[in-house]
């Protein structure tokens, strides 16, 4: 009864069931962040572990020399955390496992990224970050993502950037370190920030949006989280939209589908069918030589003919051009000339009567008559 009246009376409170479980839990208190991670405490494991777990990985040859020279950091950095490593030339391996001395559960795994990140070349100093609590590794795989190596290639390229451009950028959006090696890609950071880089890197592999578009919307994300105003709401309609644009292929040429037939392609006639052929099988030696150097004789004697021919072509003279009918010429000199006396006519009348007149300007001659009046004028 006492439980009705109190739901009665505060309908807005929620209506608890009866049970031995239903008692206020400690932490779903509005003050604790659920979210952030606690520095492990040893105090909280005294007892240490009970079994030994391990992890070994394998490197490639040409990081030997580095990791020789790092191991000893490496080691130091793990003996803080009570992990034992161990690293094996004659195999090629790193190996990591437990001690009594181990009290943090998950170092062993953080041991175990730090060494899978050693073997991609990444940077010691950069790997041995591994083990802060707050910093995550992801390893993206994108050697199966494409078939061609020439596009492979071109598109790892298009993920670094000319002078590593286009890696800075994103690891400035991103808050992660990233590093293109092989057919991997090694990033570290936050669980928020590696799904952005592994989100970008299947995009860029998979040719669905170029790097370029995705640092565009991570820095309008950023400014928009930087505005209180619209920090919770939606911002779909602030990003930009890109289209992917279909380039034009080449068309393969389909060749033609030849018929079906059962039976096999004829086989082609051997050297000694052709000879049977000929009856040059059956001709003896003598004549054999005897035929080939009379070929030979032909031969040579058809070439000789042709580079005679050749040389022969220099000293032949230009074909001329085709002579016109000597009347039409003539009677075309006729009408010019007359033309010509009809216009000198004209102007003759228009000067006046006292000018002194050349009549020799006015007759029609060659060109040997005006050579004649240039010398008498010189005179």
């Amino acid at each position: 009864m006492d439980a009705e009246e109190v739901t009665d009376n505060n309908p807005d409170e929620r209506k608890r069931h009866k049970g031995k479980h239903d008692k206020p839990k400690p932490w779903d208190d509005e003050s604790i962040d659920h979210w952030k991670i606690e520095k492990f405490d040893p105090s909280w494991n005294e007892g240490g572990l009970l079994e030994v777990s391990s992890f070994s990985t394998l490197f490639p040859q040409y990081r030997e020399k580095y990791l020789q020279e790092a191991w000893p950091i490496v080691k130091g950095a793990l003996k803080e955390h009570g992990i034992s490593c161990e690293l094996d030339l004659v195999k090629g391996s790193m190996t990591v496992s437990t001690t009594r001395k181990t009290k943090d559960p998950y170092i062993i795994v953080k041991s175990r990224d730090l060494i899978k990140l050693l073997s991609r070349s990444v940077p010691a100093p950069q790997a041995i970050k591994i083990l802060n609590d707050e910093m995550q590794c992801d390893i993206i795989k994108i050697g199966g993502l494409v078939r061609n190596k020439e596009k492979f290639v071109k598109r790892r390229q298009r993920l670094v950037g000319p002078n590593s451009s286009t890696l800075k950028a994103l690891e400035i959006l991103t808050g992660c370190y990233i590093l293109v090696q092989g057919n991997s890609v090694a990033s570290m950071g936050s669980f928020k920030g590696l799904k952005q880089v592994r989100r970008i890197v299947e995009e860029c592999m998979l040719n669905k949006m170029h790097p370029l578009y995705n640092i565009k919307v991570l820095m309008m994300r950023r400014d928009l989280a930087s505005n209180p105003e619209l920090a919770n709401e939606n911002w779909d309609r602030f990003l930009p939209k890109f289209k992917k644009k279909n380039v034009k292929q080449k068309k393969v040429k389909s060749k033609e589908k030849k018929e079906y037939t059962p039976f096999p392609p004829p086989q082609p006639p051997s050297k000694i069918d052709m000879q049977l052929d000929s009856g040059e099988y059956f001709l003896s030696d003598k004549k054999k030589s005897a035929k080939k150097w009379q070929e030979r004789q032909e031969k040579q004697a058809e070439k000789t003919a042709e580079n005679k021919r050749k040389r022969e072509e220099a000293f032949k003279p230009p074909e001329e051009a085709p002579v016109q009918e000597q009347g039409k010429n003539d009677k075309e000199d006729i009408v010019a000339m007359a033309t010509s006396l009809k216009n000198k006519a004209k102007e003759f009348g228009k000067r006046k009567s006292g000018d002194k007149i050349d009549a020799e300007m006015y007759i029609a001659a060659g060109p040997s008559s005006s050579k004649k009046l240039k010398t008498k004028n010189k005179k």
